[in-house]
């Protein structure tokens, strides 16, 4: 278990002062970057194929380009290139990174190199879930609040999360509004009734295989109940009180967003103990209720106007359930500052990699924010 303030305190009265002597005054932004280098600790995370293991040619540093890719997140660059034309231009910069000279900085290919191991590996996930059970070890969370943001690819639809059905023979003549509403609704209905169906009895590696990955096309009503329709992903996040990620699962655009909260469920009940789940009317379904409940926690579920009669939050509910604003917020942040609004990389490894470094730097910065 991280004691914080002590990690807090060594680094206000330690460390800051060290590297200020060596580069100069930092800003706050660098600052924000070495609490995410201190609490993480990138370097342990460093081994097999990403070490060097003493045949052939020399690896270039893996620690300090997953550092140099933090400082990407932090500063929301948008892409490499830039980052690298950083680096060299900036010796502030580099040298927090690890690198002397301007020459040592990498080329941009090996960048991407390293960054596709990274991807392949799910090491931005894994450093996620580690930072969470060190810092919410023997802790309580009071809410944890889900829901999703859409995440604009650079690619075409991918064809495998639409495959063709078998053809029924159909009826003559055009099918009237009222029909084709109807098959639509039946349609959604069978494959949310499914995935709800089988999630609590599965594992969660079941579930995360079970959900479409590949870019395609996605529908969603904003904040203000206008319909968004995008090309590309979906970010699903569970926050904690303070606005802290506890979990990030990213799926195809078009998977509902109740599709995502038994595995979210899952993977948080793994790093955190919490007493209550928040969620907007689209999650309303007794399968995530009942699960809700089998983890021990109390569900607060805005009630869906469709599923026939309204029931209404009691009063108490009602004031719990403004917690929920807590994973919009971190939505935004992470689409304004953190570089969601910069996918340049293609696929869902990739493009799940270069989100958790925005996740990861949000997590560092809410846990310490907490402490003031």
């Amino acid at each position: 278990m991280n004691n914080l303030s002590e990690i807090y305190i060594k680094i206000q009265s330690r460390l800051f002062p060290m590297v200020e002597e060596e580069i100069g005054e930092l800003t706050e932004k660098q600052q924000e970057f070495l609490r995410i280098i201190e609490l993480v600790k990138p370097s342990r995370f460093i081994d097999g194929i990403l070490s060097w293991c003493g045949l052939g040619r020399r690896l270039k540093s893996r620690e300090k380009m997953l550092r140099a890719y933090f400082l990407k997140s932090v500063y929301d660059l948008p892409t490499s290139k830039v980052l690298i034309e950083n680096l060299k231009g900036n010796s502030s910069w580099r040298q927090l990174c690890g690198w002397e000279y301007p020459s040592q900085v990498p080329s941009e290919a090996t960048f991407s190199r390293a960054f596709g191991e990274f991807a392949k590996l799910n090491l931005l996930d894994k450093m996620h879930g580690a930072v969470i059970e060190e810092n919410y070890d023997e802790k309580i969370v009071g809410h944890a609040s889900m829901d999703s943001t859409a995440i604009n690819g650079r690619e075409k639809a991918c064809r495998k999360n639409t495959p063709k059905k078998a053809q029924k023979k159909k009826k003559r003549g055009r099918k009237s509004k009222a029909e084709l509403a109807t098959m639509k609704e039946q349609e959604l209905a069978e494959v949310k009734t499914r995935r709800l169906e089988l999630q609590p009895n599965r594992c969660l590696e079941e579930n995360l295989f079970d959900l479409p990955r590949g870019c395609d096309w996605g529908g969603k009503k904003n904040s203000k109940g206008k319909s968004e329709h995008w090309c590309g992903y979906k970010l699903h996040l569970s926050l904690a009180d303070g606005g802290v990620p506890l979990a990030a699962i990213l799926t195809s655009a078009s998977p509902h967003d109740s599709q995502v909260a038994i595995p979210l469920m899952q993977m948080t009940s793994e790093r955190a103990t919490i007493l209550y789940d928040l969620a907007d009317s689209a999650y309303d379904a007794p399968e995530i209720k009942d699960f809700s409940k089998k983890l021990g926690r109390v569900p607060i579920i805005d009630p869906n106007k469709r599923r026939g009669e309204e029931i209404e939050l009691s009063p108490a509910q009602k004031i719990r359930y403004r917690e929920r604003s807590t994973v919009e917020r971190g939505n935004s942040d992470l689409k304004d500052n953190y570089g969601a609004r910069h996918i340049r990389v293609k696929g869902h490894e990739k493009v799940f990699c270069h989100l958790m470094f925005g996740v990861i730097a949000i997590t560092v910065k809410q846990l310490f924010n907490m402490l003031n």
